[in-house]
C-alpha cells in the first residue's frame, strides 16, 4: 500500500524557514518524480517545486526562486523541501506528489498545513 506522510508545517513568521518532508513506502522512490505543490484557500492547487527520480533536474515556480529547495534521499525514500525568507503569501496546505512520467499512477500525501504570520 502506498503511503507519503508528510511532516514539518506549522506557523512560522515572516522571514522565517521551515523544513517539510515527505517520508513514502509501497512503491519503489527512487524510479518517481517528486513534488511538492501548495494551495491556498479559494485558491487552485499549484506547483511548487519538482525534482527528478534522480535528483538532477530540478523546477520551481517563480514565486519560491531562491527561497525554496527542493532535494530528496533516494535512501530514505524521503523529498524534502527547504523553505526560507517565508512570506504571508506563502501560507497554504503543502502536499507532496509521486509520479513517473509515461505512467499514468500518481500519489498525494495528505497535505500539511504551512502558516506565515507574524
Amino acid at each position: 500500500q502506498v503511503h507519503l506522510v508528510e511532516s514539518g508545517g506549522g506557523l512560522v513568521q515572516p522571514g522565517g524557514s521551515l523544513r517539510l518532508s515527505c517520508a513514502a513506502s509501497g512503491f519503489t522512490f527512487s524510479t518517481y518524480v517528486m513534488s511538492w505543490y501548495r494551495q491556498a484557500p479559494g485558491k487552485e492547487r499549484e506547483l511548487v517545486a519538482r525534482i527528478s527520480s534522480g535528483g538532477g533536474t530540478l523546477n520551481y515556480a517563480d514565486s519560491v526562486k531562491g527561497r525554496f529547495t527542493i532535494s530528496r534521499d533516494n535512501a530514505k525514500n524521503t523529498v524534502y523541501l527547504q523553505m526560507n525568507s517565508l512570506k504571508v503569501e506563502d501560507t497554504a496546505v503543502y502536499y507532496c506528489k509521486a509520479n513517473r512520467i509515461g505512467w499514468r499512477d500518481v500519489y498525494w500525501g495528505q497535505g500539511n498545513q504551512v502558516t506565515v504570520s507574524s
